[in-house]
């Protein structure tokens, strides 16, 4: 078990995790320290726990719009896939007469 020194608008938070985490709660430290700093230089000087609270929301807002990107994809790759079986049967449809004629062809 790993303890990372994560430091977030300047206060350092120890952070426990498995020995191969270490290197993604270090990226995702700097990622909401830097959203820290973000919202403070928009709305100003606020307390440690409502500047995280602030952060947290941004991200829970981001990882909302991500959910509803990925399900407006998946209805999307749904409807092309659903298409490419229609267009399938289409297309063995379309063999299917082609041999009918090259048959009838073949007796006249």
């Amino acid at each position: 078990m790993a303890v990372v020194n994560i430091t977030i608008n300047g206060r350092v938070y120890d952070i426990a995790c498995d020995d191969t985490q270490v290197n993604r709660i270090q990226n995702l430290g700097r990622e909401v320290d830097a959203r820290a700093q973000h919202l403070l230089s928009t709305v100003g000087s606020v307390s440690d726990s409502r500047l995280l609270v602030m952060v947290g929301l941004l991200l829970a807002d981001e990882l909302g719009e991500a959910r509803d990107e990925l399900a407006k994809l998946g209805s999307e790759v749904g409807a092309a896939a659903d298409g490419d079986t229609r267009l399938a049967g289409l297309i063995d449809s379309l063999a299917q007469r082609i041999e009918a004629i090259a048959t009838r062809l073949e007796r006249a």
